[in-house]
């Protein structure tokens, strides 16, 4: 299937209603036509994905997510297959009657729904129970009808989103569609790639339904979906020199895992040298298992100016601690005023002692240090990570890398990338100490802080999925270095930031 020049392109429910009224307005037809044009892009879908299904249930609101639902009942009854149809209501409202009075006049029934329901047998259940504007959980009787859909054991397909994830946040506020397949019309919805959105909505098709690109070209995303990129080839003419010089800075008493993985990934990453400032009883270890690192023990601030002096980048936060060393190099770590990437603890002590950035600088909190940042219940983050990741940004002149299932990229203008690629996985210690140190050594070679920020996370999360090809569960972090080598300097060129 070709590849929409406008695929990355993500948007808000209130862009997207847009976009649909200017393609009624660009296409010369009617609400119904386009209806049935996605009723026909789901049957597509459908064939594609279950070619051998004949007997489907089809599950309709009363907007027009039902309509699409009625529509496609006519065309795949219409296709030979057998259509049984559940509706939430007796009516249905504007080009949603239409299409269902298009099935009742082709003799269609509908059986209504209610609490005590029993969902109809069917080798495949499609959910077009509700469209892009659903908020808030749903009713008890549609939530038991979700239920049943999600326990029937049969594939989903979805219509557009699956029911009950906010389409604009990723969020379910109640019980959700769990989709094997969601087929989404016109244009992408940012709600589909974050959040809870990676257990609801399965395999994701886009359906343009002829949308003419003026459409896509009048209308600027609120956010873009990361592409595969690495840096571009070395000069053959190069030196450690030209490559940068990392300063990890972390490992309190126990933790010098933390700085290890921390360093030995911008060394994977391409960072010409790397220095590590830590506890003086971890410096013996770190020798040992890699001794390209250039290990230090550090007692406190004065021990710590020299390596900044020498360094180009820091790495500040891993395995830090908050304690009254980790505190202190904290402080003469920024007071140096270099390029840094900010993580863990170095976060944790930024949420007692704010303070806005005048260096490139990217920080990369999980939801639960991002609460704390911003003063709020991690709950109040996962509601909205768009929203939290752009607030973190401005209020810190930082660039913000949001980790999660679909991890979100952010810069102080607002400008957004989410990540499409990770998995569960990589849910294990150590993964956010490997992001740190790839990111710092992406800055140390000459990438702005966007440019590290984004091709970093891009080549943690696909090194994470080439190493889960054996398996998610026991996924270590240590396991991704192998291929975020290989993905470094595999793939094609990109500009190189000054």
């Amino acid at each position: 299937m070709p590849v929409h020049p406008y695929s990355r392109d993500l948007h808000t429910v209130e862009q997207l209603r847009a976009m649909e009224r200017a393609s009624l307005a660009a296409l010369g037809i009617s609400g119904h036509e386009l209806m049935r044009r996605a009723a026909s892009a789901a049957l597509n879908s459908l064939r594609r994905h279950w070619p051998q299904l004949q007997h489907i249930c089809i599950h309709c609101g009363p907007g027009n997510n039902g309509g699409d639902g009625f529509l496609l009942g006519v065309l795949a009854r219409e296709a030979g297959l057998q259509v049984e149809l559940v509706a939430l209501s007796a009516t249905a409202h504007g080009d949603a009657a239409l299409a269902r009075a298009a099935w009742e006049a082709d003799g269609g029934k509908v059986q209504l729904w209610d609490i005590d329901g029993v969902l109809p047998a069917a080798e495949l259940h499609v959910d077009a129970l509700y469209g892009i504007g659903l908020n808030r959980a749903p009713e008890p009787a549609v939530a038991q009808l979700i239920e049943q859909i999600n326990h029937s054991g049969r594939p989903v397909l979805a219509l557009d989103v699956p029911s009950g994830l906010n389409t604009d946040t990723g969020a379910c506020p109640g019980v959700a569609i769990r989709a094997c397949v969601t087929v989404t019309f016109i244009a992408g919805k940012r709600g589909l790639h974050t959040g809870r959105a990676a257990d609801q909505v399965g395999v994701l098709e886009l359906a343009t339904l002829g949308v003419p690109d003026s459409v896509y070209a009048a209308m600027s995303p609120d956010a873009q979906l990361l592409i595969a990129d690495a840096l571009p080839p070395r000069l053959r003419y190069a030196n450690k020199g030209d490559n940068g010089h990392v300063l990890v800075i972390g490992g309190e008493h126990g933790m010098a895992g933390a700085v290890h993985l921390a360093g030995e990934s911008a060394l994977r990453a391409g960072a010409g040298l790397v220095s590590v400032a830590t506890r003086a009883e971890h410096v013996f270890a770190l020798n040992a298992a890699r001794p390209e690192l250039m290990a230090h023990g550090v007692d406190g601030p004065q021990a710590l100016a020299p390596l900044l002096e020498r360094a180009g980048v820091l790495a500040l936060g891993p395995g830090l601690g908050q304690a009254a060393w980790g505190h202190a190099l904290w402080l003469t770590a920024l007071d140096a005023n270099k390029p840094l990437v900010l993580d863990a603890d170095g976060l944790n002590l930024l949420a007692r002692e704010q303070r806005r950035f005048t260096v490139p600088t990217v920080m990369t909190p999980h939801p639960g240090e991002a609460a704390r940042l911003l003063g709020v219940a991690t709950r109040e983050i996962e509601r909205d990570r768009f929203a939290a990741a752009r607030e973190l940004a401005k209020r810190y002149a930082a660039v913000v890398v949001l980790k999660g299932s679909g991890t979100l990229i952010a810069d102080p203008d607002g400008r957004l990338d989410v990540c499409p690629w990770g998995n569960p996985g990589m849910a294990s210690g150590g993964m956010g100490d490997l992001l740190t140190g790839i990111v710092a050594a992406l800055l140390a070679q000459g990438c702005s802080a966007w440019r590290a920020a984004c091709l970093g996370v891009g080549l943690h999360a696909r090194a994470g999925d080439r190493a889960a090809q054996q398996g998610e569960r026991g996924l270590l972090a240590s396991d991704l270095l192998a291929p975020l080598r290989e993905l470094g300097n595999g793939l094609s060129s990109c500009e190189r930031d000054g």
